[in-house]
């Protein structure tokens, strides 16, 4: 069975041997210790496995705990039904939260393109030297819209 340093893992996942070992602290990775006083690390191929599904969840936005909840689910070949159920909950969470948070950034993206709108105008009004017409921002419309 093969097996792994820290920084072949490091390497292999384009991360710092510091991320890994905060993976340990959490719970997420338990490496073997070999050597003088177990100072190296020995990472086992179902080490490298959750450490995989541990990035995979952190580019998914999942919480350290969710990752960790999730993996040791997997750990358990008991009851998959269930398994895939919560992972269903938590993924649907997840989207829940995305969707909010792209909800408020299109709102400040209008707000922000309302602003640059209006510092056109006023540029080009002094530019021109005619006075610049008070105008309702883009912004202030879609917000008293909703």
């Amino acid at each position: 069975m093969p097996t792994y340093t820290i920084t072949e893992l490091a390497r292999e996942f384009d991360i710092t041997p510091r991320a890994i070992r905060f993976y340990e602290d959490q719970g997420l990775l338990s490496p073997k210790r070999e050597g003088a006083g177990g100072r190296t690390r020995v990472y086992s191929a179902r080490e490298r496995t959750r450490l995989k599904l541990t990035l995979r969840g952190k580019r998914l936005g999942l919480s350290l705990q969710e990752i960790k909840a999730l993996v040791d689910m997997y750990e358990s070949p008991k009851d998959t039904t269930a398994q895939l159920k919560r992972f269903l909950t938590v993924l649907a969470q997840h989207r829940e939260t995305l969707e909010r948070q792209r909800e408020d950034l299109e709102v400040t993206l209008a707000e922000i393109a309302a602003h640059e709108e209006e510092c056109l105008r006023l540029l080009e009004a002094e530019k021109t030297g005619k006075p610049a017409a008070a105008k309702k921002p883009a912004a202030r419309k879609l917000k008293d819209a909703a």
